[in-house]
């Protein structure tokens, strides 16, 4: 068997796209070959899946529309696999293919077998699915992380890799800092990844999980959850001396006398606060600003 070389080009450095259709389990060729690779007839009983296989929520739709096609146009692209120990074949790159296949009810699949350890084989795994756009935010995340622990691999050496920027993986991975139950909805498609993103700069876990069911119950915008989670509510803030607190109504009297306005000083984290005057209309408004303009001079 061939070594495979260039695991970070994933599918391509195996093979790519060719003309190789099976129109039916009866007219397979089997002595075919796949970019300079053999394939052979493997029964479906011998394969396994990969246990390190990125993806975990596998669409059963698209399953069964991938079996109607291949039962009707053949396999484009054989599945790749690699011999193990106990004589089985574990899958490399192609469940969804291999799953497709079962459905149709076909007995046998063509395979390129692979001389692969179990780290090649688990990294080519993880590459090949983390290239497609079709994992959710969090199998991307948990799979950057098997490569970074498991392999290794540091965030800009998977992000060559997978054909993303450093800053990209950096931010998906972030996404496994989120409270277990909005990670769960990410999963399910009811946060998308910016919503998701969005939510961690929120003050605590609570507010994030308060944030992530409004956002959904409401259909709220990334640019709605980014200004909600940037509202911190109020600190619990140290207590204001009594002597302060006649300072700060003393200048809420002495500025209502001068503008003639209502005022409100808060103090939110011990000195720091903010000032609120009224205005009653765009005139009064107006007025109220050549008065502090006036003021300043």
């Amino acid at each position: 068997m061939n070594k495979i070389g260039g695991l970070g080009k994933g599918l391509g450095a195996l093979f790519s796209e060719s003309n190789l259709n099976v129109a039916s389990e009866k007219n397979l060729n089997f002595n075919a070959t796949h970019q300079g690779e053999e394939v052979v007839p493997l029964k479906i009983s011998q394969i396994e899946p990969n246990r390190n296989q990125p993806r975990y929520c596998f669409d059963e739709h698209s399953i069964k529309s991938l079996s109607n096609s291949i039962k009707t146009n053949g396999l484009i692209q054989p599945i790749v696999v690699r011999e193990m120990p106990s004589g089985k074949f574990e899958i490399v790159a192609g469940e969804r293919r291999f799953r497709a296949f079962k459905l149709a009810g076909l007995k046998t699949i063509p395979a390129v077998v692979k001389n692969l350890t179990e780290d090649k084989s688990t990294e080519l795994a993880l590459i090949e699915n983390l290239q497609r756009e079709n994992l959710n935010p969090i199998e991307q995340a948990k799979g950057f992380l098997v490569l970074m622990k498991s392999h290794g691999l540091t965030q800009e050496e998977v992000a060559k890799r997978v054909g993303k920027s450093r800053s990209a993986v950096a931010n998906i991975i972030r996404l496994l800092n989120l409270p277990e139950e909005i990670i769960v909805e990410v999963e399910k498609g009811n946060l998308s990844e910016g919503q998701a993103r969005a939510l961690l700069a929120a003050d605590s876990i609570e507010r994030m999980k308060k944030l992530a069911k409004k956002a959904i119950e409401l259909k709220l915008s990334v640019r709605d959850l980014e200004r909600l989670c940037s509202v911190k509510k109020l600190k619990k803030t140290a207590k204001v001396p009594v002597e302060d607190k006649n300072i700060y109504k003393q200048l809420e009297a002495s500025i209502k006398a001068e503008i003639n306005r209502n005022v409100k000083i808060e103090v939110v984290n011990g000195e720091k606060g903010r000032l609120s005057i009224d205005f009653y209309n765009r005139d009064d408004l107006v007025s109220m600003t050549q008065i502090l303009a006036n003021l300043r001079r």
